[in-house]
């Protein structure tokens, strides 16, 4: 006498007493797809494809963007007189300069802030007012306090990083599971116990997210004040380019931060990825 297995719309007859028919259907694996390679350069390739064939026939005027091989061999004539290198190590000190400073404070304010209720109730007001003005609009002021020397350009730049910093590592901090907390507290962990094993390790993911916006914010500020009397800079080459009418020379200048910018996020998107093994995510 056979038997039925039913198993959603499928019916399949099996023996008495014998072992059941495996009739579900495959899962369909709804992550993303297997990894396209070099798919970080294919965008870039298009587009300088599009920028050559463009430039080739005549179609992108060469006073308004040069061609991308007049940008190559200017960029070697720049890199081979010096040129470059010197205004490129001047501008990657600042960045370096502003970038950890704005580090440490968004850091060290998130931790005042996000580990204690008087600390957020003095510091996450006036912090997101900062963050709802723009620092161009903060440069003529900061100009008056500092002049226009280096000490302007750093505080600058480390004003446009520890926004980014603060605002990811407190939202990583408010947003560890109550679970952990409980967990901690059956445990009898003491405060510092606590906040190194728990808080640290689950705020972790939110300040690295705010360390890629850093870099790009230390960038982005870099820009701005080499062009404010600026004598030295990859800002400084470009603004002098454009006193007179050199679009080679600015182009160089925007690819070397283009470069700059995508190879700082890729090294902290590499960090994040080697300190955040236990995670299991999309992306893997």
């Amino acid at each position: 006498m056979t038997a039925v297995v039913q198993a959603g719309r499928a019916t399949v007859p099996r023996a008495a007493g014998g072992p059941a028919a495996d009739v579900r259907p495959q899962v369909r694996r709804l992550g993303l797809r297997t990894p396209v390679p070099l798919a970080a350069g294919s965008g870039v390739a298009l587009l300088l494809a599009v920028w050559a064939v463009g430039s080739a026939t005549g179609l992108v005027d060469p006073r308004v963007l040069s061609a991308p091989w007049t940008v190559v061999t200017t960029g070697v004539g720049l890199a081979v007189d010096g040129n470059l290198l010197e205004n490129l190590g001047v501008s990657l000190a600042r960045a370096a300069q502003g970038l950890l400073w704005g580090v440490l404070a968004g850091v060290v304010l998130a931790l005042v802030s996000g580990l204690s209720r008087a600390g957020e109730a003095l510091l996450d007001g006036p912090i997101q007012v900062k963050r709802a003005v723009p620092n161009l609009a903060l440069l003529p002021l900061l100009i008056l306090w500092f002049g226009i020397g280096e000490e302007m350009k750093v505080v600058t730049i480390a004003l446009g990083v520890f926004i980014p910093v603060y605002i990811h590592t407190h939202n990583g901090l408010r947003s560890i599971d109550k679970r952990y907390v409980e967990l901690a507290e059956t445990l009898r962990l003491g405060r510092r116990q606590f906040v190194t094993r728990v808080v640290l390790p689950g705020a972790l993911p939110g300040f690295l997210l705010g360390l890629r916006f850093a870099v790009t914010g230390s960038l982005l500020a870099l820009v701005v004040v080499e062009q404010v009397n600026g004598t030295a800079g990859i800002g400084y080459m470009m603004e002098l380019a454009r006193t007179y009418g050199q679009t080679e020379v600015i182009v160089v200048g925007l690819v070397v931060y283009g470069v700059l910018g995508y190879t700082a996020d890729w090294s902290v998107r590499l960090l994040q990825r080697r300190a955040l093994t236990w995670r299991r995510t999309l992306e893997d």
